[in-house]
């Protein structure tokens, strides 16, 4: 019993120790992240961003910052997959001309040797329309910012589903939905999980104007993947995926097995709650206009943008689902001729 009691009071120091030195770490980070937040020109915030990511990467050698929260760090994603094994911390710096850099970790908890391993995706600053649809290896990586991570059981093996954002450039933003999976230690982007009417594709890209916002969101209880669908502002632009934008319809990714199934033109609705709302109908016997209350159950996909945690504008979000910087507008595709994504699809009349 004494040597027991010895033991956990030598781990739980030790514990306190690692706790103790994250949080000076943290509080170093956190002065180098304002540093970069508020440099007023580009060669500055490219300085203090690999000054940054040094300091990052040197911290998450440490085993204890696979879950210590970094809390005073607002700006940067700590997004964690449900089951515990994966952590992704992200983040990105806009430049005057609104394009975006990149970085972004990956760890992974090696449940077998109960080590962390992290590794560093490497932004090749490649345009969107140039991404390749087959296995991106981390030297290669597009950039961009993930903020939802949901696995799905393979085989013996776990892919991870990621929904991310990319700023782009100066007219246009992109949403992604990647898929992640590893090769030993080494983290890789790339799985056919994605059914669609042009085969099972690796990953879906989604550009739109910069002047809406798509919303791009993960419902757990439905198991699906909800979208806004998009369509070129005018006929005329059809094809021009930079000036794509909602249609105030919507699509989703239906989970089944191991795979993602398309669908379109599906609903959003809430859980079950207590909102309600007041509507007036005909009484169809008296012919008299009654007064009814009904509960609320519409969502409207579109105004749920993700979490953001990014840089130029400082928002605040929840610790979970931080990761996607200036979402200044909707975004909607029109997957109905999307080459780099979904391909053919829809029949409808663009407005």
């Amino acid at each position: 019993m004494k040597l027991f009691l010895i033991f956990s009071f030598l781990s739980f120091a030790v514990i306190g120790q690692e706790m103790d030195q994250l949080q000076r770490i943290e509080s170093s980070l956190s002065i180098t992240l304002d540093s970069l937040r508020n440099a007023s020109s580009d060669s500055l915030k490219i300085e203090l961003n690999k000054r940054l990511k040094y300091q990052v990467k040197e911290c998450l050698n440490d085993k204890a910052a696979f879950s210590y929260p970094f809390n005073k760090l607002k700006s940067i994603g700590f997004v964690d997959s449900p089951d515990k094994l994966v952590r992704i911390v992200n983040w990105n710096i806009e430049l005057s001309d609104q394009t975006q850099k990149y970085v972004c970790f990956i760890l992974k908890n090696s449940t077998k040797n109960d080590q962390i391993d992290v590794t560093e995706l490497i932004d090749s600053d490649q345009n969107c329309v140039a991404r390749p649809d087959g296995i991106i290896e981390p030297q290669n990586w597009y950039g961009a910012l993930y903020y939802k991570i949901i696995p799905i059981q393979k085989g013996t093996k776990t892919v991870y589903t990621l929904l991310g954002w990319d700023g782009n450039n100066s007219i246009s933003n992109i949403k992604i939905i990647e898929s992640l999976f590893f090769t030993g230690k080494t983290p890789k982007l790339g799985s056919p999980i994605f059914k669609t009417p042009e085969g099972m594709l690796k990953r879906i890209i989604f550009e739109h104007t910069k002047k809406s916002t798509m919303s791009l969101r993960y419902e757990a209880e439905n198991k699906r993947i909800i979208f806004d669908h998009l369509s070129p502002e005018v006929p005329s632009l059809k094809g021009y995926y930079s000036f794509y934008a909602p249609d105030l319809s919507y699509d989703a990714f239906l989970l089944d097995g191991n795979r993602w199934l398309l669908k379109e033109d599906v609903i959003g609705l809430n859980k079950a709650s207590d909102s309600k709302s007041t509507i007036y109908v005909m009484n169809q016997k008296s012919g008299k206009v009654e007064k009814r209350t009904v509960k609320t159950k519409w969502i409207n996909p579109s105004n749920e943008a993700p979490q953001k945690a990014t840089i130029e504008d400082g928002a605040n979000n929840s610790k979970k689902e931080q990761v996607s910087p200036v979402l200044k507008s909707k975004d909607k595709r029109d997957p109905t001729d999307m080459k780099a994504t979904l391909g053919k699809r829809k029949r409808r009349n663009n407005h």
